[in-house]
């Protein structure tokens, strides 16, 4: 990618998160946002909220986009790319409507668009599409010129996201007792989801068992796993398992759970454990709770030695690789060959999510797709 300098085409890049409260009082309004048009009581939402209160009502998530703010717009100026960097939340301030509507008053009219979220599925890809034609027919309403934002492609197999969680799995082994550590098992975690989601996530093509989302966690979990072994020598046994699940329990999810998967394989005699968040950017609520908390708590229980690896945060690869799939995309925006970074067997994901695409229960408009009402 040394040859792409310019994304001339582009003039601003958003970084679209979810958001999270940053105090006890942020918790149930954004909760009532995260649930919306459910008919969730308030008392639920306290309930579901003990996450949060247990870290003072603050979740670390806008802490650490802050931090990968930082990391994009150093890295952008170390490479001579003039671009600024915007953030926007899907469910807490600074909420997206409010930074598109800040980026079009300092008149920017094409807008690339990184997601916090590296995999195909309706909550990780489309719901953050839904929610970016939401805020520009919010512009178009007010009268406001309606920007062209081009969501970056699924970045889960880019070499920037995936080498920093290889060294954090690297440190976490070292990190266990000697006596423990070369039979240590691997269990790769990601947020589960329905599994009738999971059936349905990415192009239409890939929709069956898992889909998408289940195809590109695996492949990432044995792309680290051969790096594991060319870097150790052992050869680990490891499974792909899940957490974090909210749902009805007469809806299912994707299975193991990480505590589940921890009981069984302490029946099994298995030493170790490191537990490796594979399907989280950064270290936010769900790795803190479920991960550092309960599911540590679970291993303590059991006698059960684990450690929790890195998650990729605002890893200086991470930001150079949001520059070569900026810079990418602008490359095949224009027409420019152009060769794509991916490692594992599935190769680089789509530009443009096609129709079908991680469908939704109920039709909505989505931008930055094949079927989008803004070109």
């Amino acid at each position: 990618m040394s040859d792409l300098r310019d994304p001339a085409l582009y003039d601003a890049l958003l970084l679209l998160s979810f958001g999270g409260p940053e105090g006890p009082d942020d918790v149930v309004p954004f909760l009532a946002n995260v649930t919306r048009g459910r008919g969730i009581p308030e008392e639920r939402l306290k309930e579901v909220g003990k996450h949060y209160f247990l870290f003072g009502g603050v979740s670390p998530i806008n802490a650490q986009n802050r931090s990968l703010l930082d990391a994009l717009r150093k890295d952008f100026a170390d490479h001579g790319l003039e671009l600024p960097v915007y953030w926007g939340n899907r469910n807490w301030a600074p909420y997206l409507t409010a930074t598109l509507r800040d980026m079009v008053a300092d008149g920017h009219r094409r807008i690339a668009v990184l997601a916090t979220s590296a995999y195909a599925s309706y909550s990780g890809c489309r719901q953050y599409r839904e929610n970016l034609a939401e805020s520009l027919a919010v512009l178009e309403a007010e009268g406001l010129p309606v920007p062209r934002v081009d969501k970056l492609r699924h970045y889960f197999n880019h070499p920037g996201f995936v080498r920093p969680m290889v060294d954090g799995l690297l440190a976490s082994l070292a990190d266990l007792p000697d006596d423990v550590r070369a039979g240590a098992h691997l269990a790769f975690t990601t947020h589960s989801i329905p599994t009738s989601a999971a059936d349905s996530s990415g192009p239409v093509e890939t929709h069956g068992d898992g889909g998408s989302y289940v195809a590109e966690h695996l492949d990432v979990a044995r792309v680290i796993v051969d790096a594991v072994r060319e870097e150790t020598g052992i050869d680990h046994p490891w499974q792909l398992v899940y957490q974090s699940r909210s749902g009805a329990p007469h809806i299912p999810w994707l299975e193991p759970d990480i505590c589940d998967h921890l009981e069984t394989l302490h029946g099994a005699g298995v030493p170790a454990v490191v537990m490796a968040p594979i399907g989280f950017v950064s270290d936010h609520m769900e790795v803190l709770y479920d991960l550092d908390t309960e599911a540590t708590a679970k291993a303590a229980e059991l006698g059960l030695p684990v450690r929790r690896s890195a998650t990729v945060g605002a890893d200086p690869r991470f930001a150079a690789a949001v520059r070569e799939l900026l810079l990418e995309r602008t490359a095949a925006e224009e027409g420019r060959p152009v060769d794509r970074c991916a490692l594992g067997a599935l190769g680089a994901s789509h530009d443009l999510c096609p129709a079908g695409c991680c469908p939704a229960r109920a039709v909505r408009p989505a931008a930055a797709g094949a079927d989008s009402p803004y070109a």
